[in-house]
């Protein structure tokens, strides 16, 4: 139960120190512009990513298969990512 705990404020660290990367380039360079609902998408959609690969982590007995899932999840936070900071996919 602690190790889980860990894990957990773990990946809330983590979240917390990507989303300081565009927060503190905020204040350095106007080429950075997020609102307050940039940083509240980016969170929830980091926060879930790690949250599901944690779950996956706990869940899927195979290491093959997990490195695999987790890769496939990541790969769709690229992908929903890049569509909502420049469209990628919907014009």
């Amino acid at each position: 139960m602690i190790i889980q705990r860990k894990r957990y404020i773990a990946i809330g660290i983590t979240v917390v120190l990507i989303l300081l990367i565009p927060f503190i380039a905020m204040q350095l360079t106007n080429e950075v512009n997020w609102s307050l609902m940039d940083f509240i998408v980016a969170g929830g959609l980091l926060l879930t990513t790690g949250l599901v690969c944690e779950w996956v982590l706990r869940k899927v007995s195979s290491l093959f298969y997990r490195v695999i899932i987790c890769l496939v999840i990541l790969v769709l936070l690229l992908l929903v990512w890049a569509e909502l900071a420049v469209g990628i996919f919907i014009q």
